[in-house]
């Protein structure tokens, strides 16, 4: 069993900055990658940011290009999200997304996990 926990979330405004935080729990056989996405409010989800974990590779939507930076540390099994120069358009329910192999009958299978999701307000 996989469990995400986010935080870091909250109420800022335009042009501040936020970290957020996304923390697995449980034992996996390997982490292939760790994602964030978010939906505002009458809006599909969307593709925020990602990380390989095995070679730090990152990709971001080219809405946060320049002003998101996605990182993670091995040894917390933590990926972050550091958020600057923050405008309205950026809120949203934040979600982060594990991409991982489990051990299954078959080998080695992929899965996939989500977190609950983290409120970001930001005021103009």
């Amino acid at each position: 069993q996989v469990q995400l926990v986010e935080s870091g979330g909250g109420l800022v405004q335009a042009g501040d900055s936020l970290r957020l935080s996304c923390k697995f729990f449980g034992r996996t056989f390997a982490t292939y990658a760790m994602n964030w996405f978010r939906q505002a409010p009458g809006k599909e989800r969307e593709f925020v940011a990602g990380i390989d974990w095995r070679t730090t590779d990152t990709t971001y939507a080219d809405s946060v290009k320049g002003r998101f930076t996605v990182s993670r540390d091995n040894a917390k099994n933590t990926m972050y999200l550091q958020m600057n120069s923050l405008k309205p358009e950026d809120t949203a329910v934040y979600y982060c997304n594990l991409e991982l192999g489990v051990l299954g009958p078959h080998g080695v299978e992929e899965d996939e996990y989500w977190g609950q999701g983290i409120q970001v307000t930001v005021s103009s």
